[in-house]
């Protein structure tokens, strides 16, 4: 006698395998990006700082070779306290 309908277990399932690795793929890849993310976040603080200071510089040098431009008398006084 022949036997048409096996019982098979949960991973002889179509599919299943499939799912497992699609799945074990998504849950790696959400970890990578986010990853990838705080590592981008970093280059672009870095990155800031040094524009920020390189313009800090060349304000300096444009006001007569002062690193910062308060000392300078026109500056000193431009703020308005008195309301």
């Amino acid at each position: 006698m022949t036997v048409l309908a096996a019982s098979q277990s949960i991973l002889n399932q179509p599919g299943t395998v499939a799912f497992l690795i699609i799945f074990g793929m998504g849950v790696i890849l959400f970890f990578v990006f986010r990853s990838m993310s705080k590592h981008l976040r970093k280059i672009d603080m870095a990155a800031r700082a040094e524009a920020e200071a390189a313009a800090r510089s060349q304000r300096g040098m444009a006001q007569g070779g002062t690193e910062f431009g308060a000392d300078s008398p026109s500056q000193a006084g431009s703020a308005d306290w008195s309301a």
